[in-house]
């Protein structure tokens, strides 16, 4: 097995079960757990923004994409416990865009690095296993460790990528309480039955089917949501699943906010990095300099 510059193995996505595909694989939830004991509960966000394209001095097309894509996860691979790609700034350049992602996904899996595909997902019946059957059946060319999902038609709108990603061992991470201002005027509504707190505890009951340390139906509640977990009543240890929190660096959150506001949840937290992290490249030595700081920030 390849060791990263520590010296410590890279660790398999698939925790012994072969190639994707291969049956009995270890369920997500507990292999994010196990890359987030080892490593530290890092997910960087591979987010291909032309901006940051053009600071890196790569062209907006898809060669840039895949030189940022792969140079990103390069540095971050034995350090981090997952990666997080954009969907949206692939799918932006087309077909040629998405192979690039096709092939960040093959290399993250080669690398033993888990992905977590940020499409957020979320529709009805057919259409809604056409999106499970892309990002989480195995064979598919997009398929990821884990994929975001948005849950406003409905939560059980989602069955097909709940079951799907149960019997492939992947994962799916809800979106539930999102820090973005427009966020509160849907997920806040209830007040002590909020929309969000039913998402919190639809999720805990889902995970109920899952006997390890950590369920795979994670959620993602933004870093910088401050108080809304105390105001709305929302108990997110009792979820037992991943807490994928995004807004970690240059959107304003620190390690010591996120422990203060997610409390006894904190154990179950993955914080997210992004332009945080990218903007120390294009060299893989400073994009590891940021990531070993801002894992640093996250230590309890």
């Amino acid at each position: 097995m390849p060791s990263d510059p520590a010296g410590r193995a890279r660790r398999d996505p698939f925790d012994g079960a072969g190639a994707p595909g291969a049956v009995g694989r270890t369920p997500f939830g507990e292999r994010l757990s196990a890359a987030m004991e080892r490593l530290g509960p890092l997910c960087v966000g591979i987010d291909p923004h032309p901006a940051l394209l053009a600071s890196w001095g790569l062209a907006d097309n898809a060669e840039g994409l895949r030189t940022f894509s792969q140079t990103v996860l390069e540095a971050v691979a034995p350090l981090a416990a997952a990666i997080k790609p954009q969907v949206a700034l692939y799918e932006r350049h087309g077909s040629a865009g998405l192979a690039a992602l096709e092939e960040l996904l093959a290399s993250s899996a080669d690398a033993g690095v888990l992905t977590i595909a940020d499409a957020k997902r979320g529709d009805i019946g057919s259409t809604m296993a056409g999106y499970a059957d892309a990002w989480l059946r195995d064979g598919s060319a997009l398929a990821a460790d884990s994929v975001t999902l948005s849950p406003y038609l409905g939560f059980e709108s989602l069955r097909p990528a709940l079951d799907l990603a149960a019997e492939a061992g992947r994962g799916v991470f809800v979106l539930a309480l999102t820090s973005n201002p427009e966020g509160a005027s849907v997920q806040h509504v209830g007040g002590a039955e909020s929309v969000a707190k039913r998402i919190v505890q639809a999720a805990a009951a889902e995970n109920l089917r899952y006997a390890g340390s950590m369920g795979s139906v994670g959620l993602v509640v933004g870093a910088t949501v401050g108080t809304a977990l105390v105001d709305l009543g929302i108990d997110l240890a009792a979820v037992k699943g991943p807490i994928l929190a995004p807004g970690l660096g240059a959107q304003g959150a620190t390690g010591a906010d996120m422990r203060a506001t997610f409390g006894d949840a904190y154990p179950l937290v993955l914080g997210t990095s992004s332009r945080g992290i990218l903007a120390a490249g294009p060299s893989v030595a400073g994009l590891r300099a940021a990531t070993v700081e801002t894992l640093a920030t996250l230590a309890l």
